[in-house]
Parts: C-alpha cells; structure tokens; sequence
C-alpha cells in the first residue's frame, strides 16, 4: 500500500538537477512531521539492510531468483502501465501499485538483501516508467514508499525466521504447520504495510476508510499477496507455471481501474463528496428502503451566504478552500450513515435516512453551526496567510414523505425552504 493523495494532472518533467540538489528536494517542503518520518524510516531501512547483507549467505539460483522475479514484475508493469497512470490520476484512497504479488513472493523465496534488491528495481521501474510526468508524485515520496515495503518484508521474514522457516520450501516440508506460518506472514505483511503508512499519508480525517482504505482497496492487497504466495509456489515447484500469473493480475488490475472510475465518476473533484449523479443514485437506493420499512428521511439543502464575495476578494483558490472547508465541516456535522453531495457552486445537500422532524432540525442546526464555526487559513497575493472566519450558511429542509412521495419533490420542497432562509435573513434554517 501507497500513499495516493497526489493524484490528478500531468506536469513538466522533474529536471535532473532537482533530483541531484538536496536543497531542492520537494521533501523539505512538507509537514515538518512527515520529513522527520520520511528520513527515519529510510534511514532504518537502509541500516537495516546493510547490517543484514553482509551477514546472510546468498546463492547463485537465489540471485537467478531475484532476476525472474524482477523481470516479471517489470514485465507486468510494463503491461500494465497505462492502466497504471491512469489508476494514479483517478484514484484517491491508499494505492495498491501490485507490487505486492512479486515482493511477498520474493519474501518467500528469498534472503532479506535480495528481498531489499527486489523492491528497489520494482520502484525504480514505477517511478520511471509509470509515475514519471504525473503531477505530485515527487522523488521522496516512491523512495519513502519503497522504503516501509522494504521494512514491511523484513517483518514478514522475521516471522519466517523465528518459525525457523528459511522459504516456501521449508513451507511446503511442513505440511498444515508451514501452511499456518505462510499465512501469519501474510497477516503480518498486510498489517506492517498499513501501520507503516498511515504516518505519512496526507489526510486530516481520522475515519477508517480515508486511513486505511476502502474495502476494495484491502480485498486487493489480500488478492495481491495470494498470487504473491501461489507465484513462490510456482518458483518452488515448476518455474515456468509463475507466468500464469501475470494475465489474471493484469486483469485484476483493469477491474480496480473500472471501479476507480465508477466511483470518480460519482465524485465532485473538488471537495470528494458525491456529485449531483451520485448523489441521486444513493438517495433513491435510500427511498427505496424507506418503501419497505416505512420509515422517513430528512433532506437538507445548505447554500452559504455571499460566497461570491470571497471569490471577488480572495480569489478563486481561496474560494476552492472554503467549499473544501465546508465540505469536512457538513460530513463531521451530520452521521456516518448520512450522505452529503455537492450540487455545484456554493450550493450542498444532505441525505439523512431514518430521522424525524426533530432530528433533521437539530442536524441541520449542528450543520449551520459548524460553518459558522469554521476558521479557513488561506494564502493571499504575493505569498501572505490570511484567515476567512464569519461563514454563514442557509438550510432549507424537508421531510419525506412528508413533503412528497419522490425525491425530486422533497429535494424541490427543501429547496423552497432554502429560499425561505435566504429571504428571512439568512444564516438560518427553515424546515418545510
């Protein structure tokens, strides 16, 4: 797993000289908690290696190995690599590069160093071939990524060694025994990979899924470390059978893209809630099961107040923020089962199935509030910070099926509200 909050459009190459130039390195432009993280989990994975290497034996078909393991992978991304590009600029949860498949085999087959080796030219590759030209995926951040792989497989050796296993060899001698072992080293890798990660990515939501990732997200680290133990099989076995590997993960890696761009597909770019399209399509899944349980739904639609006038003072980039702001305020404001969206401009609108009229009032109120609340920082002309604060927003709400027995006649009913609001003075709410 990966951190894929640098998504998104394409950019001039990154010159030669900045990679060669530490004082220009895009690292010393972040966090001052992510440098540090940066640097002290390169540095132990760097340590570690060369601590190790000169201690472990390593054999002429060990390193023969390495080769095929590393031209299969170069092999697959190379295949891949549009599809690959692609998942990058659309994606925006924990990224699943694949990579997986070929170093989780490598921990099975091979000696730390090598394992080390193994994920070094795997990224390289990537960073040459795939990610290069992509906007905001800087040096620091495939060498850090490579890094906690690194220090993820030497955790899942570490349970090998201490079983006293030496390989899948050994694994396959020991019957249901080296069957259980194998499987705690994968638990292990998948588990080392996402606490390693979770320091460094950028996300200031403290929800399950923004840190570890959605549900696919997970079924397709487990489905990539599954092939990685059949493709050590394979090597252990008959060697050539591990290039029946490479088609089904290619199609694999084609499934998760067409997810990837359903889900964008349904997602405002700018603030992450749904769009109007996806909006719609989960709201009438929930009237539909309103239907069947008799149960109501309440609706909100939040339009803040003189947004034009930030535009026209701050710029558009500050007004980018705002609306990025507002959006992480309505979703900590209302409940996990509810479903915020974006219906463009200045304008949202929330979906909050099974309340009754005094729960929709009392959210909508918490709503309002937590707008008011909010403090933007944003960066005015010429580099100066700058904080917007007074935010107000009107809220307009209607109950179903109250207010009508579709969902374009609660949505228009809360709409009526909305004005209301505006026409009473704004910053208030007024339920239909």
């Amino acid at each position: 797993m990966s951190m894929s909050d640098y998504h998104g459009r394409r950019r001039r190459a990154l010159p030669i000289r900045d990679v060669l130039s530490p004082h220009r390195w895009a690292l010393w432009t972040q966090r001052l908690r992510l440098i540090a993280y940066a640097i002290a989990v390169e540095a132990v994975a760097l340590a570690t290696t060369v601590i190790v290497a000169p201690r472990v034996p390593v054999s002429h078909s060990e390193v023969a190995l390495l080769g095929a393991l590393a031209a299969m992978g170069v092999l697959q991304a190379e295949l891949g690599r549009q599809v690959e590009r692609v998942r990058r600029r659309v994606n925006g949860t924990p990224h699943i590069n694949l990579t997986s498949v070929w170093t989780f085999a490598g921990v099975l087959m091979l000696p730390a160093p090598l394992v080390a080796a193994l994920v070094a030219v795997l990224y390289w590759h990537l960073a040459v071939r795939s990610w290069y030209r992509l906007r905001r995926v800087p040096a620091f951040r495939t060498v850090l990524n490579a890094s906690v792989v690194v220090l993820t497989c030497y955790s899942a050796k570490l349970v090998l060694a201490v079983a006293g296993l030496h390989g899948v060899r050994d694994a396959l001698d020991g019957g249901w025994r080296g069957a259980g072992i194998v499987a705690l080293t994968v638990v292990t890798y998948f588990v080392a990979g996402a606490v390693l990660i979770l320091p460094a990515l950028n996300t200031t939501s403290l929800s399950v899924k923004a840190l570890l990732g959605g549900w696919v997200d997970n079924m397709l680290e487990g489905a990539t470390l599954c092939l990685g133990v059949l493709t050590a099989l394979a090597l252990a076995t008959q060697p050539a059978l591990a290039l029946a590997v490479i088609p089904p993960l290619l199609l694999l890696h084609r499934g998760v893209l067409v997810k990837q761009l359903e889900i964008a597909a349904t997602t405002d770019e700018k603030t992450g809630l749904f769009n109007t399209s996806g909006w719609h399509h989960l709201a009438g899944q929930e009237l539909a099961k309103a239907d069947v349980t008799s149960s109501t739904i309440g609706v909100l639609m939040i339009d803040l107040d003189h947004f034009k006038r930030i535009n026209d003072t701050h710029g558009h980039l500050a007004g980018d923020a705002v609306l990025k702001a507002v959006a992480a305020a309505i979703t900590e404001a209302v409940r996990t089962s509810d479903c915020v969206g974006r219906f463009g401009g200045e304008e949202f609108v929330v979906l909050l199935p099974r309340v009754g009229r005094a729960d929709v009032e009392r959210i909508a109120e918490r709503v309002r509030g937590a707008i008011s609340a909010l403090e933007v920082a944003i960066e005015e002309h010429e580099g100066a910070a700058s904080t917007i604060t007074g935010l107000s927003a009107s809220i307009g709400a209607a109950l179903y099926p109250e207010a009508g027995t579709v969902l374009d006649r609660v949505v228009r009913a809360a709409d009526t509200a909305l004005y209301e609001a505006k026409r009473g003075g704004r910053n208030r709410v007024v339920l239909a």
